[in-house]
């Protein structure tokens, strides 16, 4: 008789969201990880807000027109650029080859990590936001179809930067050079896409490179949550294209998924 007393493999979710709590739980023990991660945006918002505190943009403060651009940064910075160099620093000390020893797909792996950037990215808008509100001055809205927009801009906007962080964490060739490969990348679509200047001002051919790119739909995408209606007019489109902004973002997270799915290593290119 078939032995029925043995129990199931757990699913790789299961597996995934106990990788997530672990993953949770040893972000917070890193004090280094937790200050770039929770007050980088405060800190750029804070300077913003003081060189532009004279500055009337269209009835709005410097301090809540940029809110926007701070909150679609930080989502990028704890996603793409987070998991784009810490998986290579994990590829690089070996840890992901004693990983794959375990029973644990590689999908499990990436649960846990988008897990992460989903729990911590949440825990910093929420102090962004907080702060902002209280100290600078800022805004929020009231309106719940805004929030509502705002959910959704949020979930697709973290999982597409996790996925394609996941995905580029293959390309430096070592876990020292993974911050000098991926903080330009990530430097350069903030400048491009509306984070640190007015996107309208742009040249219309940076504009046109930066729509092609997440960061740019991710911040427009915020602008029109955090921003009165009347502001949709000085978009180069003349509306937030909310539609656009979802159909980009959800592209590149199916892309994201699929060239980490393909291209993702347990070790470093040169072992072999």
């Amino acid at each position: 008789m078939a032995d029925t007393s043995a129990k199931p493999l757990p699913s790789t979710l299961s597996i995934g969201l106990a990788r997530t709590k672990l993953e949770v739980r040893e972000f917070f023990r890193e004090r280094e990880a937790l200050i770039f991660t929770f007050f980088f945006p405060i800190i750029f918002l804070g300077i913003f807000s003081a060189v532009f505190g004279s500055t009337d943009f269209n009835g709005v403060n410097a301090a809540t027109y940029f809110t926007p651009g701070m909150i679609a940064s930080g989502i990028f910075l704890s996603s793409f650029q987070s998991l784009a160099v810490s998986i290579a620093l994990e590829r690089d000390d070996g840890l992901l080859k004693r990983l794959r020893g375990m029973p644990m797909p590689p999908q499990s792996y990436f649960v846990g990590k988008i897990g992460l950037v989903l729990i911590t990215s949440i825990a910093q808008i929420a102090l962004l936001l907080t702060i902002s509100g209280v100290l600078l001055g800022v805004d929020l809205p009231t309106d719940p179809a805004k929030w509502a927009n705002f959910v959704w801009i949020f979930v697709l906007g973290t999982a597409s930067g996790s996925a394609l962080g996941i995905a580029f964490s293959v390309v430096p060739r070592s876990g020292k050079a993974a911050s000098a490969v991926v903080a330009p990348v990530v430097l350069l679509l903030q400048f491009m896409s509306g984070v640190y200047f007015v996107y309208s001002s742009l040249p219309p051919w940076m504009r046109g490179v930066a729509s092609a790119f997440p960061l740019k739909w991710l911040a427009q995408g915020m602008r029109s949550v955090f921003l009165p209606d009347g502001f949709e007019v000085n978009e180069p489109g003349g509306s937030w294209q909310l539609g656009t902004c979802a159909i980009v973002l959800t592209v590149w997270l199916i892309v994201g998924l699929f060239v980490a799915q393909r291209v993702f290593r347990w070790t470093r290119r040169d072992a072999g």
